[in-house]
């Protein structure tokens, strides 16, 4: 990067990289027949500015852990981005003509498939949840000075989950946070809501506490100024209200409604607008010289083994509460484990580990949505992060978990409350379609643990497995099925009855579990042999566990689950076998439920041990 003077040779400089910039996001565009050029011209100069005066980064090592971070959440001007690394030299402006192709990693959005991108972008509304993870990372867990930059647009800024994360960056206190609203006045359909009063929009940002700058976001000297105010300024987050013009620069584009998301015609009219562009960039001999970002000592990070599970058959344990317990063992084990929370660690017991790894565990108190983002932001500076909630909560969170499944984030979710079993609290407390939301999703693990010492394993595992992963936890006290050194591999299950003459297979996880060994014992009295399968691992299945155990039972399986019908584990298992000619009975909640008691809530709704015996019953006669 070059000095961060404001020497005429160095607005000069700034104010061609930033024409150059226009001009590759209107080839690529073109060359593609699609995408957004109207929306990266607004925000060039702002572009520019960052990557080739303000921020310390290595330009040939866009992973190294010290570098200041830049994430786009306005990721539909991914074109801007992609020419701001080519004109840094990562690799050849040439490759820029290849946007938007099956050939190429510079999709229409950016995704972390590139190194320069940390997390998926594209939805509106989640980069600045992304950037306070990066920049808790930096100044709570490694203590450098890396600073995080985040680009919004002035349409997101409606999305509900963009004031979570400014609430959450004040309360964090995080100077190292700049966030850049390119406030160009035109959405994609209308103009925004505040179009250009900047006045209102300095007034919502600083009521929440925020260091709120006005300032052309266009003028290279003014935008060097405000960086700089940000940089100096301590204690809370700065945001920069960059006025600008959709389409600057060209002159039947800039600020024209019809031209979002349209690329200009490949041609004359293409050749008409880099014309416009390439008169603008003015003669200099001045090149970007990137200014590499300080020198952190190397730190070691040693994890070692996790320890022993502490229980033992007979025990009753909640599997929430083996979670929290398998959480705290695990943040001594491996340093790189963080929790995070959104105001329910009292009932998820991720107050454990927040009592006892103060520093490791980030309160976001009721903001679900900016939980899984900051989780994303963790995640990709290597963290491993186990985020927790009451598994209905996490829907309003569901756009977040999706980016970061694009993302393939290394990130942790534990979902307590499942089911009709918790009991009196209602139908809204109760997750009963989380399975099928974080089963769609590829890529994500789900696993279903039954007792206390498969849950604190599996947590174990999920530790050391890249990729996401759900654990569903449950509210009521369970007794204590394994021995502590059981081992529970991903994919696995567990076969907990069975004999020669089994006539049907039940397979069941969590609450149902139990009572589907109460209905094989009831059946075993009146004759009646049958199998019994601890499907701990949904996603991926035990494929040949099932298939074996459904042909020495005479291709019978019955699926019993605390959850809705469809897409759970019923699902699953039908998926696993259906095209082998086996039956499976499905046992799910298929009605909004009722307030209750546990065990009575279990039987009313069909997934108790009497439904069990009566569906059993009625098949094999």
């Amino acid at each position: 990067m070059a000095a961060s003077s404001t020497s005429s040779t160095l607005l000069t400089l700034l104010h061609n990289k930033a024409a150059q910039l226009r001009i590759e996001s209107v080839r690529s565009t073109s060359e593609a027949g699609s995408g957004h050029p109207s929306s990266c011209c607004s925000a060039a100069d702002i572009v520019a500015t960052l990557f080739f005066s303000v921020m310390r980064f290595d330009p040939q090592n866009p992973k190294a852990a010290n570098n200041d971070r830049f994430v786009l959440s306005k990721g539909h001007a991914a074109p801007l981005l992609y020419a701001a690394w080519a004109e840094a030299g990562l690799f050849p402006k040439s490759n820029l003509l290849k946007l938007r192709t099956l050939a190429s990693d510079l999709e229409g959005h950016p995704t972390p498939r590139l190194s320069f991108v940390d997390m998926a972008t594209g939805s509106l509304g989640q980069g600045l949840a992304a950037g306070i993870g990066l920049a808790l990372n930096a100044k709570r867990l490694e203590k450098n000075t890396a600073r995080t930059y985040v680009l919004m647009g002035d349409g997101e800024s409606v999305e509900g989950s963009v004031w979570e994360s400014v609430e959450l960056a004040r309360q964090f206190k995080l100077d190292n946070l700049c966030a850049i609203v390119d406030i160009n006045r035109l959405g994609q359909s209308d103009p925004t809501m505040l179009q250009h009063d900047m006045k209102a929009y300095k007034s919502r940002w600083a009521g929440f506490g925020w260091n709120a700058l006005v300032v052309d976001g266009h003028n290279p000297k003014a935008l060097l100024a405000a960086f700089a105010n940000a940089a100096k300024t301590k204690g809370t987050p700065t945001v920069l209200l960059a006025k600008t013009f959709k389409g600057k620069g060209i002159s039947f584009m800039e600020n024209h409604p019809s031209w979002h998301g349209k690329p200009i015609p490949k041609g004359e009219e293409t050749q008409k607008a880099i014309d416009e562009l390439t008169k603008r960039i003015k003669p200099t001999k001045a090149v970007p010289k990137f200014k590499l970002p300080p020198a952190i000592p190397s730190r070691t990070s040693s994890t070692k083994s996790m320890a022993p599970s502490p229980y033992k058959i007979g025990d009753t344990v909640a599997t929430r509460e083996a979670f929290g317990t398998a959480l705290a063992a695990l943040g001594e084990a491996n340093p790189s484990v963080i929790a995070l929370d959104a105001d329910v660690k009292n009932s998820t017991y991720t107050d454990k580990f927040g009592k006892q790894f103060p520093d490791r565990f980030f309160e976001n108190f009721i903001a679900e949505q900016n939980m899984l983002g900051a989780a994303a932001g963790f995640s990709a500076c290597g963290k491993i992060p186990f985020a927790a909630t009451f598994a209905a909560f996490f829907t309003r969170a569901y756009d977040f978990i999706r980016m970061a499944a694009i993302s393939g984030s290394n990130i942790k979710l534990v979902g307590t409350h499942v089911g009709v079993s918790i009991g009196e609290d209602g139908p809204s407390q109760m997750g009963l379609e989380d399975i099928a939301m974080m089963a769609a999703q590829p890529g994500v693990t789900v696993l279903y643990p039954s007792d206390g010492t498969s849950t604190y394993r599996l947590v174990e595992a999920a530790t050391t497995h890249k990729g996401m992963v759900y654990i569903r936890a449950g509210r009521p006290k369970s007794p204590v099925l394994y021995n502590a050194g059981e081992h529970f591999p991903i994919g696995g299950s567990k076969v907990l009855r069975q004999s020669a003459s089994d006539v049907l297979t039940i397979v069941a996880a969590g609450v149902t579990l139990f009572e589907a060994l109460k209905a094989h014992d009831q059946l075993k009295t009146a004759g009646i042999a049958v199998r019994v399968i601890d499907l701990y691992s949904i996603v991926p299945i035990d494929r040949t566990t099932l298939l074996d155990s459904a042909r020495a039972t005479h291709g019978r399986i019955v699926t019993v689950e605390d959850h809705y019908a469809h897409g759970g584990l019923g699902d699953a298992v039908l998926s696993a076998v259906g095209t082998e000619g086996i039956k499976v009975h499905k046992l799910a909640v298929r009605v909004i439920p009722h307030s209750g008691k546990p065990e009575e809530l279990v039987d009313h709704f069909g997934i108790g041990a009497r439904s069990i015996v009566e569906t059993v019953n009625q098949i094999i006669k």
